[in-house]
């Protein structure tokens, strides 16, 4: 019998909930801001505005990591559902899973961040 301890599948389990009640909480709240046009056009562009501020464009970055992760994380799943046998090489495919959001979010999170270091974000 096998007892359970955590680890890699412990934290990629938490991750996958957390990046994807972080993804909800954006959708609901892009859901809120379209709707804001229905109070005109002054309102909504108001909300622009506040978009275009730093903590904002910040936090589009950390959107970008929450769904990127989440969608690897989804593949990493949908890997162990369809061939059982790795779920005893789990703690490889998170690893896999962490090298390719690594490879892939640097120069994404980079291009992002970009125009605010020359002013123009």
């Amino acid at each position: 019998m096998r007892i359970y301890r955590g680890g890699v599948g412990m934290a990629a389990w938490l991750f996958h909930r957390i990046t994807g009640l972080a993804i909800l909480s954006f959708l609901l709240l892009h859901i809120v801001d379209i709707f804001l046009i229905c109070w005109g056009p002054a309102h909504f562009n108001k909300l622009l505005v506040l978009y275009t501020a730093l903590p904002f464009r910040v936090g589009e970055v950390f959107l970008f990591a929450a769904v990127l992760f989440h969608a690897l994380n989804g593949v990493r799943i949908i890997l162990i559902d369809f061939q059982p046998a790795l779920t005893e090489r789990q703690e490889v495919l998170f690893w896999m899973e962490v090298g390719a959001f690594v490879v892939l979010f640097i120069p994404v999170a980079i291009l992002m961040l970009g125009p605010l270091s020359t002013g123009r974000g």
